[in-house]
């Protein structure tokens, strides 16, 4: 595999292209590429065209880069979430049409919360999150439930930070955390209110897999008043749904 003057193999390159988009940057120019990918203008060209070529990105109407479909497609052939989204969906679905707002699947992967599902409606209170986004697992509900199921030495790698806050209730203290993860193994779990927003308030559940292991969280935002909580329930079912589902597949 061809290598740059630096050491770097081409697909180490390749990726770091791929690696410049985000939920908040789709679109980009080949010097934004270049920029962010902290590569070469002339190195980050060559490359993109390659990849616009096999249809791993694409030209939009401006010019600018963003990813191609052919990419989504292999994506979803051999996506690790695709059964749990699959089973999650119809009771999100439903979940989302009693609630109003939005609903959430999220998983573990590596250090952060990854939302893999994400449904919304218009007038549906504020939520930051996307589809393909990550958040800190200290800062949302859907993370903390994560959190709060992982092993205690990733628990404690977590907690020894950086734990940035986004708002003044975002829990940054280690010890406060701590006590938190604990409450919501015992509560079964996880209330956030005002911790990403100071508008909206998380609520989120665990979803085991057949094994027992915790696969992912089911979360709600709703606003953030006295009946933050009233989705638990809900949320609580579809859940054991979703569960139920896994386990029959």
């Amino acid at each position: 595999m061809a290598r740059s003057t630096s050491g770097e193999s081409l697909l180490t390159r390749a990726v770091r292209i791929f690696d410049a988009f985000g939920p908040e940057a789709t679109a980009l120019t080949v010097t934004e590429i270049a920029r962010r990918a902290r590569l070469p203008r002339a190195t980050a060209g060559r490359l993109v065209e390659e990849l616009v070529r096999h249809g791993l990105l694409r030209r939009d109407g401006r010019r600018r880069i963003r990813i191609g479909v052919r990419f989504w497609e292999l994506a979803q052939r051999a996506s690790p979430t695709l059964t749990l989204r699959e089973a999650a969906m119809p009771f999100m679905a439903d979940l989302h049409a009693v609630v109003g707002h939005s609903t959430q699947l999220g998983v573990l992967d590596g250090a952060e919360v990854l939302f893999v599902e994400r449904l919304t409606a218009p007038g549906a209170v504020v939520n930051i999150t996307r589809i393909a986004g990550r958040l800190p697992l200290h800062a949302s509900s859907t993370g903390l439930v994560l959190l709060a199921h992982a092993p205690a030495d990733f628990q404690e790698r977590i907690l020894g930070g950086p734990l940035p806050a986004f708002t003044d209730h975002t829990l940054t203290d280690a010890r406060t955390l701590r006590a938190t993860l604990a409450e919501i193994r015992h509560r079964g779990h996880a209330l956030c209110a005002g911790h990403l927003h100071e508008d909206a308030a998380g609520v989120a559940v665990s979803v085991r897999a057949p094994d027992g292991r915790v696969a992912a969280a089911l979360g709600c935002v709703v606003p953030n008043d006295a009946t933050a909580h009233s989705p638990v329930r809900l949320l609580q079912l579809a859940a054991r749904g979703v569960e139920r589902t896994l386990a029959g597949r």
